[in-house]
């Protein structure tokens, strides 16, 4: 499965409603064991109205999901059953026990897959490296490990954006005319006399 990366409008009320692409990826099948199962790049906050477009997809690929476990740091409310396809899902929460940027989900049958969630209001960018951070089955870090990296490259990124601003701004990106030559810039010195031959 693969992350659908699109350009988020003004609201997360629009988002939610403005694409019924769900934003997913996932770790091959049959990779071996990473910390984290993949990314879900919900449209909203909402865990009552986010959850069935989720179980909707992965119920056929990991058996029925019957229950979900956030941490409430990063959910204001959290519904205790939550209505799917064909059966209800339980949620829970742990404070201090859960990864704030992960969902756990479990399958009587079949087992459980921790997922990075990615909030509903990052940037596409940020939000394609951490899908693919996190859906690569050699991974081994955490959600909040990748949530961190992904703030740091940000900040990286803006300090680049910054200096070439500066640069621009001081003649960096000068508009030419294509038929003119480069300029090359005037040097100034003197040369060393080198010794003439015996």
């Amino acid at each position: 499965m693969t992350a659908t990366v699109s350009h988020p409008p003004t609201t997360e009320a629009d988002d939610r409603f403005s694409s019924s692409s769900l934003r997913l990826s996932l770790a091959p099948v049959g990779s071996a064991p990473a910390l984290l199962d993949g990314a879900w790049w919900p449209r909203s906050r909402d865990l009552g109205a986010e959850l069935p477009s989720l179980t909707a997809v992965l119920d056929p690929l990991w058996g029925r999901i019957t229950r979900v476990t956030v941490n409430p740091t990063q959910w204001p409310v959290i519904p205790r059953k939550v209505p799917v396809a064909g059966h209800v899902v339980n949620v829970g929460w742990f404070r201090d026990e859960q990864d704030p940027h992960e969902l756990l989900l479990r399958s009587y049958h079949v087992g459980r897959w921790n997922l990075l969630v990615v909030p509903p209001r990052t940037a596409p960018d940020s939000a394609a490296w951490l899908m693919a951070a996190a859906s690569d089955p050699r991974g081994m870090s955490t959600a909040s490990r990748l949530m961190e990296e992904a703030a740091r490259l940000r900040t990286l990124r803006d300090a680049d954006r910054a200096v070439e601003a500066v640069w621009d701004s001081e003649g960096g990106h000068e508009s030419r005319d294509s038929d003119a030559p480069p300029r090359v810039p005037a040097m100034t010195g003197t040369v060393p006399q080198q010794p003439r031959g015996r």
